[in-house]
């Protein structure tokens, strides 16, 4: 959910980036902690970021002045917590903006806030659930994905509702219309991105196992007594 450049009123776009901003700062932070005391996780940061960015470019015309795609940002938050995301879909969204025309500089403060900071933190809370659940990972992964997803677009549901109110229901009205509008093309994409997550998550099993388990992702595997 991209809301367009210039779509919001300015009062709208600076109290976003007011929000918004602290939750960058502290991820740029983590990445940067992450980065020097595990060099090895620069790869899997990147792959990360990659990802939100190919989802993320993924648009297909919703509700006017937004747009309905994939985000991505699910994996991120379940391999390096919530935090991470919301620097690494800031760079993300910032690039789309500048290079794809995709969202914008003005709207960039609401983008991140949807797409880096509440998809995350939602797409996290299903997956330590699954866990306390003792689900197994590919059911957590799958959950938060499309949590992840499914948020970020409620979220974006009620910032455009907050920016134009319906003359008659007010917010709660408006936001219901921009909802369901979105849930039309935004719960198959959720589903989909569930299961190309879980499809990913068991390749870097393959790939990376031995950082998902510093990650605390995956369990070590057990070793044999030796009799």
């Amino acid at each position: 959910m991209h809301i367009a450049e210039g779509f919001l009123p300015v009062a709208h776009c600076v109290a976003w980036y007011a929000v918004s901003t602290p939750f960058v700062i502290h991820g740029a932070r983590k990445v940067i902690q992450e980065a020097k005391a595990h060099p090895e996780s620069r790869l899997l940061l990147a792959a990360a970021g990659a990802f939100t960015f190919v989802l993320s470019s993924i648009k297909l015309p919703s509700v006017t002045g937004s747009s309905s795609h994939p985000t991505g940002t699910g994996l991120g938050a379940v391999l390096f917590r919530p935090p991470v995301m919301a620097f690494l879909s800031t760079i993300v969204l910032v690039f789309q903006a500048l290079l794809l025309a995709h969202g914008g500089i003005t709207t960039l403060g609401a983008n991140v806030f949807s797409m880096g900071v509440a998809g995350p933190l939602v797409g996290y809370w299903f997956w330590r659930i699954s866990n306390k659940l003792s689900w197994h990972p590919n059911v957590g992964v799958f959950l938060a994905l499309a949590f992840a997803d499914l948020s970020t677009y409620l979220v974006t549901s009620v910032q455009l509702g907050l920016a134009f109110p319906d003359p008659e229901s007010g917010l709660a009205g408006s936001v219901a219309k921009f909802a369901g509008v979105f849930a039309i093309s935004q719960v198959p994409l959720a589903i989909a991105e569930g299961i190309l997550g879980v499809l990913v998550f068991r390749l870097l099993t393959d790939v990376a196992k031995p950082e998902l388990e510093r990650l605390g992702i995956l369990r070590p595997a057990r070793k044999e007594a030796v009799a």
